[in-house]
């Protein structure tokens, strides 16, 4: 299948269809049994490529011991940026997924909701060309499912590539 430039495309299948294991053999974590993965035209997964991908997994891990904002700097790190735009990108993010002022907060502190928001944030912090949401709506409240999608929307209308898988 393909995934076309700037458009949402949804995932869907019941528990246990292969869903998860799909976004993990697109994003290099394991080996599809056959076939070929390309990304933006023909180009492989690399570091380049990588650098334009946000994921937010279905089950994050959260060192819970770091605040929000040493969350999302190891992410931005990750991702090979500036250290001079992560203040104001962080700032802009966490306002973004409605978690203002929680900067300084440790992730041990978060609701389920909350820890959710903040994976969506890591998956943004570098705004990225291509978003691949794994069951983004887990664990979310309808307040919290209406700004991923109000999310969704505005990254789409920026021409933002969004790949998300759910069940429902």
């Amino acid at each position: 299948f393909s995934i076309k430039s700037g458009r949402t495309t949804e995932f869907i299948g019941v528990n246990g269809a292969g869903k998860t294991t799909t976004l993990k053999c697109i994003l290099g974590f394991t080996k599809p049994d056959f076939g070929e993965i390309h990304f933006f035209g023909n180009h492989k997964l690399d570091s380049q490529v990588k650098s334009k991908i946000g994921y937010l997994p279905e089950r994050p891990y959260y060192y819970d011991f770091l605040t929000a904002k040493e969350f999302l700097k190891f992410h931005w790190d990750l991702s090979g940026l500036s250290i001079a735009d992560f203040e104001g990108s962080a700032e802009a993010v966490l306002k973004k997924v409605n978690l203002n002022n929680t900067g300084n907060k440790k992730l041990r502190s978060f609701s389920k909701g909350m820890l959710q928001r903040i994976g969506m944030a890591q998956a943004l912090i570098h705004n990225p060309e291509f978003l691949i949401l794994d069951e983004p709506m887990s664990g979310l409240d309808p307040d919290g499912r209406l700004l991923i999608k109000e999310i969704k929307k505005k990254k789409k209308s920026k021409g933002t590539t969004i790949f998300f898988s759910s069940h429902l």
